[in-house]
């Protein structure tokens, strides 16, 4: 006799199987009817007024409609590419430029033109500026060794001036302590491309006359580019193999008329004078030397005995011991020279003093 199995038996015959679950019938109504649907006859029918009219849905406010957005890149202009083939790149297509003509044939070749030495111009004065300042930079030191060297075995008052090579050295207290550089003889390319060089045939230091030098001013080391700072009284140092000479530069052309009563009472400048004759006519052989002075390239004559003077103004024994240093003006133009004089104060054996340090102690610019 077969027997209905259930639930329990289907988990004993699948052990660890869920049950599949069984669908709920839904519920029948008494007497087995089926409940009408709706629209059908027999359905309960929604409520109408009292016309039979459906009741109509509950009025709101009234709808605002607006047209969506237009989606990104819709107002850009469309690119139209060219045909790509095998392994190219798509590209744009682009209108080909119009044609410049002669006068945009001429303005454009005239543009590269200025470019071009536009951009020559500029490594000119890169080179000019720093370049030239290096390899004068090696030079000087080499030249201030050499020197070092000879001084160490030979102290000759007077050493023999040879082309080129240096004898002496410059220093300018106002300019800094480390402030020096070597003189070497001549004013050549050259010499000058080493330091300051000496006028040959001007006179030597200490000796009356003019010890005539001459100095760069922008590039090639430079060593005369601050010398426009220079005041009256300033003290310039040359050391040779023995000496110390000082030098103070004179009263510059606006002093004269007070300078006793006023800058020349100071201690400072001390042996500082205008160098004019007061009962010679117009000041005498000095009435044209001043401590600061803007020549032209013609002006030979700043370095004479007696600057701007004939070379025979005044017998050898009647001259004063001047410095002169001269340079270009203004600076970055050959166009005119600065032109700075200043005169014999003081020497000082080096015998008498350690080194350049002490002797800057000693004259009161340490």
């Amino acid at each position: 006799m077969a027997t209905r199995e259930g639930p329990e038996d289907d988990r004993r015959r699948h052990p660890g199987q869920r049950p599949v679950p069984q669908r709920r019938q839904p519920p029948t109504p008494p007497g087995g009817q089926v409940p009408p649907r709706p629209g059908q006859r027999g359905a309960q029918q929604p409520p109408r007024d009292p016309q039979g009219r459906p009741p109509r849905r509950p009025q709101g406010p009234p709808r605002r409609y607006t047209s969506p957005p237009p989606p990104p890149g819709a107002n850009e202009e469309t690119v139209i590419f060219a045909p790509v083939g095998k392994g190219g790149t798509a590209t744009a297509e682009k209108p080909a430029p119009a044609p410049l003509g002669r006068g945009g044939v001429a303005i454009r070749t005239a543009g590269e033109v200025l470019i071009t030495l536009g951009l020559v111009v500029l490594l000119f004065m890169v080179y000019e500026l720093y370049v030239t300042d290096l390899f004068s930079a090696g030079k000087q030191s080499e030249a201030s060794d050499q020197l070092d060297g000879e001084w160490a075995h030979d102290r000759t008052l007077h050493p023999e001036l040879v082309d080129g090579k240096a004898f002496a050295r410059i220093h300018i207290p106002t300019f800094g302590v480390d402030y020096n550089f070597t003189i070497q003889e001549g004013t050549d390319d050259k010499a000058l491309e080493v330091g300051p060089g000496h006028y040959k045939g001007t006179s030597l230091p200490g000796e009356p006359g003019n010890f005539a030098v001459a100095g760069h001013r922008v590039g090639k080391g430079a060593p005369f580019n601050d010398l426009d700072n220079l005041s009256s009284c300033d003290q310039i140092v040359i050391e040779t193999s023995t000496d110390f000479y000082i030098y103070k530069v004179l009263p510059y052309d606006d002093e004269i008329d007070d300078w006793a009563g006023a800058k020349g009472a100071d201690p400072k400048c001390k042996g500082v004078s205008t160098l004019r004759d007061a009962n010679a006519e117009g000041g005498g052989a000095y009435s044209e030397t001043f401590g600061r002075k803007v020549v032209l390239p013609s002006e030979g004559t700043a370095v004479n005995p007696v600057p701007y003077k004939d070379a025979e103004a005044l017998p050898k024994a009647q001259q004063a011991a001047l410095l002169t240093l001269t340079t270009c003006h203004p600076q970055f133009s050959a166009k005119e020279r600065l032109i700075i004089t200043s005169v014999l104060t003081q020497q000082v054996p080096k015998n008498q003093v350690k080194d350049y340090g002490d002797l800057l102690s000693k004259i009161g610019e340490a």
